[in-house]
C-alpha cells in the first residue's frame, strides 16, 4: 500500500540520518474506503492525489507546531504492507480524518518511493497559512481562504536519491 507521511524539512533531515522514519506511531494519509467514499472515485491516481493532498495539510499542521522550519511542507510517499496500516474505522467519515492511517513501527527510509516537497516560490503562501491554521480551525472564513491559498501550489516531486541535497539546502 502507498501512504504519504507528512513531514518538515527539519523531520526528513533527521529521517534521512536515522534511516528511518518514526520512531512510531506515525500519522500518514492513504487512500482508506472513507476517502473513496468521499471522493467518489474510481480512478486510482485522483485517489492517491487525494491522499497526497491531505497529508500536505498534515505538514502545514507541523509547520504550524515548529515556527522555525523552512516554510516548505513535506510530504514522503512510502510503499508499505497492508498489515502495517491501521486506520480508525470510528473516525472513517470525519472530514478531519478523511485517509488518515496511524504506522505503528517506524519505516526505513528505504522503503521510500518519493519525496514531494513545496517550490521556493510557495514559502510565502505556506508561512501564511501556517500561520492561519489556528484561526481558520477556529471557523474564520478568511484564514480558511489563506489556509486554501496553499493548496494552490503544487508540491514538486524527488526522487529519494535527492532526499542529501533537499535536506542540505
Amino acid at each position: 500500500m502507498r501512504v504519504y507521511v507528512p513531514l518538515t524539512l527539519p523531520a526528513l533531515a533527521q529521517a534521512h540520518r536515522a534511516g528511518e522514519l518514526g520512531p512510531g506511531p506515525l500519522t500518514a494519509y492513504a487512500v482508506t474506503p472513507g476517502l473513496r467514499e468521499w471522493y467518489v472515485s474510481d480512478d486510482i491516481e485522483e485517489l492517491e492525489y487525494a491522499a497526497l493532498t491531505r497529508a500536505a495539510h498534515g505538514s502545514l499542521r507541523l509547520l504550524a507546531a515548529d515556527p522555525g522550519a523552512v516554510r516548505k511542507r513535506v510530504v514522503v510517499a512510502v510503499d508499505i504492507a497492508d498489515g502495517a496500516v491501521h486506520a480508525d474505522p470510528d473516525r472513517a467519515l470525519d472530514p478531519d480524518a478523511l485517509g488518515e492511517v496511524r504506522l505503528e513501527a517506524a519505516v526505513p527510509l528505504g522503503k521510500a518511493a518519493a519525496v514531494h516537497v513545496d517550490a521556493d516560490g510557495a514559502a510565502v503562501d505556506v508561512a501564511r497559512a501556517a500561520e492561519a491554521l489556528a484561526a481558520a480551525d477556529g471557523g474564520d472564513g478568511d484564514a480558511q481562504f489563506v489556509v486554501d491559498g496553499a493548496d494552490d501550489h503544487e508540491l514538486l516531486w524527488f526522487a529519494t536519491q535527492e532526499i542529501a541535497h533537499l535536506v542540505a539546502g
